[in-house]
Formats: structure tokens, C-alpha cells, sequence
């Protein structure tokens, strides 16, 4: 063979992070022992697969038709250790997970109990937005994703195994935490703090707003749901979130879920992969314990709409300064 396996794999790491200096981190060796494998690889192959581009560098026409195939290659691979494993009597394998980052709020909590039953299986976990998923998505460099609307772009097959349920929170001292049975256009005025775009948040509350012919006002952009949350709790706007990211907050009183005609809106979180893609034993393994186990799992600290019909508990109170005692001289 004129090249090998682990050439294959540099060039992957290389055409993966189109840096040199972040392939070399990746796969933990100098910068120029990745560049001497990718010249050599070059060499053998009678092509230029990377070009200069600025001060990095980027895949020739020839080097992205080599890399598409360069992945399918390493997959099989995979593929082979799984069949030999299987052979062994051995659980293990590697699952590569994307997941959007609404749904880190209760991913690691079903990896963690999946993994309790099959400690050999290794999980690459990516977490971003919903665009940024898409496109590792579109690249087949996952074998699985999760996230709350599978696209429409990608020819794929995605399977529901959990409810999403999203709704507009606000501080308790907020004026509006007092009224009931709100319709969604008296909150067009409200100022909101939203999901960047290219968030699977900000799409749904967007649809949301749409299929009630109204708008909202836009105070604060952010990347973070996190963020959002303290913003909200700060009283400094309105949040459209999935209630699995603040059901500590409202179980603790610091947020409230505000009453409006049609909310929550009834979501669902999928499992989805790309339908050409085969799948290595020990996703399917994992994809088989989601749709099995994940919905009880993920309401094992309580149903959340049972906890939306209960009282919201009041937030700790502050503590007052204690005033010093008069000493008498």
C-alpha cells in the first residue's frame, strides 16, 4: 500500500479542523509530524490537497471529493473493531454524539446510566447550537444527534423518545408573574432575551410567535441559556426556554413560568442520523436504550408538568443586614 491507515487519519483530523496547529493538538503529536505524514500522503497520491489560504490553510477541490471517502473508510474500520469485539464477547465501541445545547441540561444523566451497563462503550460528545449540529450532521462526522426538530435539508431518519416542553419564564416580582390566562400578543411589547440566531430555541419561539400573527421585542441577544436564565432572573427581560433547562429555577421559586393561552407548547426531542449511515453496534445499542428508557429517566427528579400544577414556592428571602445594638457609656 502506498499510503496507511494513520496517514488517513491525519489528513481526517487536518481536513476536520482545517488547521494544522489544531489537527497536531487533537491527535497529540508536533505540528510538524502531522505535516510530514499529509506531505507524504500528498506524495503518494500525485495530489495537492490542501492549499494556502490566508495565514491557514483549506481542502483543494481534490482533497474534499478524497475526504468524503477518507471517512466512509476510517467508519468501516470502526466497523471491523465492532465485529471483532462482538466476536469477543466484548462490549465496546465509540459513539460520536452530537447534541444540541438545550438538551446538555439531561444528556449526561442518560449517558451516565447507559454507561453503567456498558462501561467499554467510549462517547465523543459535541455540543452546539442547533446550526453548528446540522452541519457536523451534514458532514457525517456523528453517528448520532440529539435535538428537538430533525431537519428537513438532510436526508435522515430521526425518532422521538422524549417530550419538550417550552414556555416564557419572567422573575417572580415580575408584574406579569400575577396574571392568569395571558393571550400571546399582550406580550409583544415585553421586552425578551433570546437565543442567537441559528438556535433551535430561537426557531421555536419564532414559529411560536408566528402561528399567533404577532411579534416580540428583543432586548438581549445570547449564546447561552445559562445566561439567559440570570438575565431573566435579574428581572431585566422575558425568556422563551425549554423548561428542561430551568426546572431547578422554577422548582426553587427564582423563576416563574408565566400563564398564557397555549403554553407551553409540546415539543419533542429526537434521535437522529443520517439515513445513508450505517451504524456501528454500539450506537444502535444506545439509540435502542434512549427510546426504551429516556422519557422516565429524564423525569426521574419529577414530571414536569407536574410541576408546573403545583404552587410556585416563594424564593429565599434575603437576609436583612442586622443593625448594630446601642451600647450605653
Amino acid at each position: 500500500m502506498r499510503y496507511t491507515l494513520r496517514q488517513l487519519e491525519l489528513f481526517s483530523a487536518v481536513a476536520r479542523c482545517q488547521s494544522l496547529t489544531r489537527a497536531a493538538q487533537e491527535v497529540h503529536l508536533t505540528q510538524p509530524a502531522v505535516s510530514m505524514q499529509v506531505r507524504q500522503l500528498e506524495e503518494s497520491l500525485g495530489l495537492p490537497l490542501f492549499e494556502p489560504d490566508g495565514r491557514g490553510i483549506r481542502l483543494t477541490e481534490a482533497g474534499r471529493e478524497f475526504a468524503g471517502h477518507v471517512e466512509e473508510v476510517l467508519e468501516r474500520v470502526e466497523n471491523l473493531d465492532e465485529i471483532a469485539a462482538r466476536w469477543r464477547g466484548v462490549r465496546t465501541g465509540r459513539v460520536r454524539l452530537g447534541v444540541v445545547s438545550t438538551a446538555k441540561y439531561f444528556v449526561p444523566r442518560l449517558l451516565g446510566q447507559f454507561l453503567r451497563s456498558h462501561p467499554g462503550i467510549d462517547f465523543r460528545l459535541s455540543v452546539h447550537n442547533r446550526e453548528a449540529i446540522l452541519r457536523e450532521l451534514a458532514g457525517n462526522t456523528v453517528d448520532l444527534v440529539i435535538m428537538g426538530r430533525p431537519p428537513e435539508e438532510i436526508e435522515c431518519t430521526a425518532t422521538p423518545f422524549a417530550p419538550n416542553l417550552l414556555g416564557i419564564v419572567a422573575a417572580p416580582e415580575h408584574p406579569l408573574s400575577r396574571r392568569r390566562r395571558m393571550e400571546l400578543p399582550e406580550l409583544s411589547r415585553e421586552p425578551f432575551i433570546v437565543r442567537e440566531p441559528g438556535s433551535g430555541t430561537r426557531a421555536a419561539m419564532e414559529r411560536v410567535f408566528a402561528s399567533h400573527r404577532t411579534k416580540f421585542q428583543t432586548s438581549m441577544e445570547l449564546a447561552s441559556n445559562e445566561t439567559i436564565k440570570q438575565a431573566v432572573i435579574a428581572g431585566l427581560g422575558l425568556g422563551f426556554l425549554s423548561l428542561h433547562t430551568v426546572r431547578h429555577e422554577l422548582a426553587t421559586g427564582r423563576l416563574v413560568l408565566l400563564d398564557v393561552v397555549g403554553l407551553p407548547v409540546r415539543r419533542q426531542w429526537y434521535l437522529v442520523q443520517r439515513a445513508s449511515r450505517r451504524l456501528v453496534p454500539a450506537a444502535e445499542e444506545f439509540g435502542a436504550f434512549l427510546v426504551r428508557e429516556a422519557e422516565a429517566l429524564i423525569n426521574s427528579e419529577g414530571n414536569l408538568l407536574d410541576l408546573l400544577a403545583a404552587p410556585p414556592r416563594k424564593p429565599p428571602a434575603k437576609a436583612r443586614p442586622k443593625r448594630p445594638r446601642a451600647t450605653s457609656r
